[in-house]
């Protein structure tokens, strides 16, 4: 099983890179916000996921071990193969998908090709108490999420994310900032006072 390759960009296609690793060219593939970081003749090295098939072995290659990390957490779900869980890592960093599971956020996973609201919907319900484990998820956030999802929410606290995503925040980034708004005034925390402290969080 390959792991790692430490080599030189030898060429970059659509979906793939070859890297040359003292003559052996390893085809690649890769998500495409990977293969924007990679310039031809460049010395790389890249964290390798082998998918070994009947007909075929086929190499992914990661920047980071956390987005390897990813790749295989997204494909624990059903539905989600190879070529969903590499066009989910193209349009989202590792911290963006653990931000959209904490916040339950199904329509920012949709965002992907070949992901629709179902099974965004899947993603985020199945991987939420998995992810924390090694993506640093704040669990208070998640819960919040779940809260405001239920409508069991405080009344303060749903009114001030309600005020944030008027103000034309993303549900995920308004709701990130009053969960930090909770956390720092404490649950008795009114509406007018987490909104100042919500724009506070989002002003760092």
């Amino acid at each position: 099983m390959i792991g790692k390759l430490k080599g030189t960009i030898d060429g970059i296609g659509d979906d793939h890179a070859l890297i040359d690793v003292h003559g052996v060219g390893y085809v690649v593939q890769a998500s495409s916000r990977t293969l924007q970081t990679l310039t031809n003749g460049s010395a790389v090295i890249l964290f390798i996921e082998t998918q070994v098939r009947e007909d075929a072995i086929r190499l992914f290659g990661f920047t980071t071990e956390q987005e390897r990390e990813w790749f295989r957490l997204l494909q624990s779900v059903q539905g989600v193969g190879a070529k969903v869980a590499l066009a989910i890592l193209s349009i989202l960093s590792g911290g963006e998908i653990a931000t959209a599971i904490g916040t339950q956020d199904k329509a920012m996973i949709a965002r992907a090709p070949g992901v629709g609201p179902k099974l965004a919907q899947r993603i985020v319900v199945e991987l939420k108490d998995k992810s924390p484990s090694f993506a640093a998820i704040d669990l208070g956030l998640s819960q919040l999420a779940t809260a405001v999802n239920e409508r069991a929410a405080p009344k303060p606290v749903a009114d001030a994310i309600s005020a944030l995503v008027n103000l034309g925040y993303p549900q995920a980034s308004a709701m990130s900032a009053i969960a930090a708004a909770v956390k720092a005034l404490g649950d008795s925390a009114e509406t007018s006072a987490l909104i100042r402290q919500g724009l506070k969080e989002l002003a760092k």
